[in-house]
């Protein structure tokens, strides 16, 4: 009879235990949300969008292969970690994004750490970085390679094997990349020497959020510093505060500071129409001064091919009389651009 029991207790719990998940629930809730869905994605690999209630809250599952994944809420986007059997809850306010995320649940170790690192990585290497000579820059990428491997050391407590691994590759991979970065960065100077002191090339009645047009003629007589720039490009907005402090310190001098939006659709579903207001509403929140303009066909308008644009952002400077002084102008975050400017004459 004993015997009996214990292989009745046996067959019971074999039959009790739950069979793990082979999907992904996440779940939470949006403060100040943007639309009402969230778009999770892996490339062109894996995409599926998930609808967020009036409330802000939502809930869904994914099957997924395990690995990297965004999540794009109409205005900004984070990267996750996901794989089958986890059971996500995540929480955010859109007013302060990367600051407010935050991963509870099965899966919340790995994400979390993602957070940590996009906060950290958010200051980690300053644009300045490429207007060092050579030994300098390679002493500079050697402290934040070291900087890299000390954070995921002191932060890898409770992370998905596959993660750690794909940290320790980047790392592994990121002098060659930057230094590779360095060296086009260097050429440029030599690509773009034939726009020097030539006439600029041409925008005519570009869209101006303060209403009318624009055009580069209109203009004349002033010096100008375009920013070409949209509003889903990361490396763009970090720009936003010092381009901010370029403009204070020299709104009292003879140069206009254009920003010129090619948002065309993209983060938007290819919709040109929610681009636009897309980019009315960051020029509104993150209070964008100088003159705000929208190219009349994204990347393929004149004025952006006329510059051989192939990556944002990208800096202009033009003379008063319209002609070219750099196609590729030192971006507000270096101080070769004040050395710049101050060296003008009569601005």
């Amino acid at each position: 009879m004993k015997k009996l029991l214990i292989c009745l207790s046996a067959i019971a719990v074999i039959a009790c235990k739950e069979e793990p998940k082979d999907y992904v629930t996440l779940a939470g809730k949006i403060a100040n949300k943007n639309s009402d869905s969230l778009f999770v994605y892996q490339g062109r690999q894996f995409s599926k969008t998930i609808k967020v209630n009036e409330d802000g809250t939502f809930s869904d599952t994914l099957k997924v292969v395990k690995g990297m994944y965004g999540i794009y809420d109409g205005n900004e986007s984070t990267n996750v970690f996901l794989k089958n059997g986890y059971d996500l809850n995540l929480t955010l306010d859109t007013k302060e994004f990367d600051e407010s995320i935050k991963f509870s649940g099965n899966g919340a170790e790995s994400n979390n750490y993602l957070v940590k690192k996009a906060l950290m990585q958010e200051n980690l290497i300053n644009p300045s970085i490429f207007d060092l000579d050579e030994d300098e820059f390679k002493k500079k990428v050697a402290e934040i390679e070291t900087e890299m491997n000390g954070f995921l050391e002191n932060n890898n407590n409770g992370l998905d094997s596959m993660l750690v691994a794909n940290e320790k590759l980047q790392i592994s991979q990121f002098n060659k990349g930057i230094s590779g970065a360095y060296k086009q960065q260097k050429a440029r100077a030599t690509q773009f020497a034939d726009f020097i002191g030539k006439p600029s090339p041409d925008f005519v009645n570009y869209e101006n959020v303060k209403g009318g047009t624009t055009s580069l003629a209109d203009l004349k007589g002033k010096y100008v510093y375009i920013d070409v720039w949209a509003t889903w490009c990361g490396p763009c907005i970090r720009e936003i505060p010092s381009l901010k402090e370029i403009e204070k310190d020299f709104h009292d001098k003879n140069i206009e500071f254009v920003s010129l939006s090619v948002d065309d659709g993209r983060g938007f579903k290819g919709d040109a129409a929610a681009a636009k207001e897309g980019w009315k509403k960051m020029i509104k929140e993150k209070e964008l001064g100088g003159i705000q303009i929208l190219s009349d066909k994204g990347w393929k308008s004149d004025f952006v091919q006329g510059y051989k644009i192939n990556g944002i952002p990208r800096f202009i400077l033009i003379d008063p009389a319209g002609n070219v002084v750099n196609a590729d102008a030192p971006r507000p975050s270096s101080s070769k651009l004040r050395e710049l400017l101050n060296g003008l004459e009569n601005i």
